[in-house]
């Protein structure tokens, strides 16, 4: 095998490794998608109908229901953004772990998990009867004084050990990327490329606005959990209210990070304004783009003999 041949293998497979990658990295971002979207689908409207009749009116069920979602989002999306932390670590940390780990049975596997774990951390609420009305935030969510055991446990497996694990991945890579642009190493300069390092930074700010969004609930839940009758009441209601929006405001805030640090995702988010605002013109440029895209794929550019030529540029 000559040297242009190896190189040509060389570069199929680092694009293989790539295309992976990138398929990979979408599923968990799509998975995180999902949680931010569980509570706008049901339990938003409901919050919004008991602002707008000063109180909850529809049945006990549908309270269950509507704060059964909202815990399963909120511990969705912190699980979710782990596991997103720590194939960012794999992938610029461990490259041979990361090809082991990070296949197509391997990612699905790890995102059943989350789900799984989610599910497992979300449903003794049924069992203790936590989820009631709150009509200080006019949401049924979980109350901090039903259970100040389950209280704990909820803030260390909710918030507290995830952030010790995605501060723990970021602060590792942190580190490998400034030794890179010290150029103290070169070992992994090939996998550092600017749509990676892009897509971690994005990555990088969700998991920050999560953790100061969070904080102040959390931090509540853990001082009325050493004694709620008595620090119960001394948390103002305006402190909690304040403390309880800004954490579920953080599900609408992640589709603003990824429009602003995201050039597809801009580009997306304009053509659905585009469609919603004005549909002929948006109907026009979708027509005119696959006409232009057929043009392009002629038969001597899928010519096989050409592919070797394009690899070795």
């Amino acid at each position: 095998m000559n040297s242009i041949q190896r190189g040509n293998l060389n570069s199929q497979q680092t694009s293989t490794q790539h295309v992976c990658e990138r398929l990979t990295g979408n599923a968990f971002v799509v998975s995180l998608a999902f949680a931010d979207l569980l509570v706008v689908c049901y339990p938003y409207p409901l919050v919004l109908h008991a602002m707008l009749h000063a109180g909850w009116l529809p049945g006990e069920m549908e309270c269950k229901v509507s704060g059964f979602l909202m815990g399963a989002s909120v511990i969705g999306s912190i699980f979710n953004i782990t596991a997103i932390a720590i194939n960012r670590y794999c992938f610029i940390c461990q490259a041979n772990t990361y090809e082991k780990i990070y296949g197509r049975a391997g990612t699905l596997a790890l995102l059943t998990l989350v789900w799984v774990l989610t599910a497992i951390a979300i449903l003794p609420n049924l069992a203790l009867g936590s989820l009631t009305y709150d009509p200080r935030v006019y949401s049924c969510t979980f109350s901090q004084t039903t259970s100040a055991g389950y209280t704990i446990a909820v803030v260390t497996v909710h918030f507290l050990l995830p952030i010790a694990v995605v501060t723990f991945c970021y602060l590792r890579i942190w580190v490998l990327v400034l030794r890179v642009r010290r150029r103290v190493t070169t070992d992994v300069r090939p996998r550092l490329r600017p749509s990676e390092l892009r897509h971690f930074l994005t990555m990088f700010v969700v998991f920050v606005l999560f953790a100061v969004c969070w904080a102040p609930l959390n931090l509540i839940g853990l001082a009325v959990a050493v004694d709620p009758p008595r620090v119960a009441p001394l948390v103002p209601d305006w402190l909690f209210v304040v403390s309880y929006f800004m954490a579920y405001f953080n599900s609408c805030l992640n589709a603003v990070v990824y429009g602003l640090l995201n050039q597809n995702f801009r580009r997306e988010y304009r053509r659905i304004l585009l469609s919603l605002c004005k549909p002929r013109l948006f109907l026009q440029e979708t027509s005119k783009g696959g006409t232009e895209r057929s043009n392009k794929q002629s038969p001597g550019n899928n010519n096989n003999d050409d592919q070797p030529k394009a690899n070795t540029i």
